[in-house]
């Protein structure tokens, strides 16, 4: 098994009205030349959590940190209009929650971020702020909702 000590939390940037399934998840991705979806786990807007790469395959999902982290996407990320919102449902919300609880059980320790988390310092003060973040993805402090506990 390999090493892990990264979580990293996505969304599929779809809007909070149209339904993207893990099969449109993994057609998006084998367009972009993966082989197959890039995440770990996928949390559908009803809170169905869904394996859509095994955990000891290394994932495709935030470039440089890949080798060591396990993907987590939810279902949405953009209003109705496509403007970067957290549209996570309640159940959601718990999937979530169990889903990195029960990974914390088998990989203790790990870090848990947003892929957002993970742009580059580009002033170099040490903080990742939101002019520097690639993308907006999750559309939520991920970081700062998991170290409350």
């Amino acid at each position: 098994m390999r090493t892990i000590n990264l979580i990293v939390v996505h969304c599929s940037a779809t809007r909070e009205d149209k339904s993207f399934t893990e099969h449109d998840l993994e057609t998006c991705h084998r367009r972009r030349g993966f082989n197959g979806t890039g995440y770990h786990f996928y949390i559908r807007r009803n809170g169905d959590i869904k394996s859509t790469r095994p955990i000891g395959r290394i994932g495709a999902h935030a470039r440089g940190f890949n080798k060591e982290s396990i993907g987590i996407c939810y279902e949405g990320g953009l209003d109705c209009r496509g403007v970067p919102k957290d549209t996570r449902t309640s159940w959601q919300k718990h999937s979530l929650r169990v889903l990195i609880l029960t990974l914390l059980k088998d990989f203790p320790g790990c870090r848990i971020c947003g892929h957002r988390d993970l742009s580059p310092d580009l002033n170099g003060n040490g903080e990742i702020e939101p002019e520097e973040w690639i993308k907006a993805c999750p559309c939520f402090e991920a970081s700062k909702e998991w170290n409350r506990e």
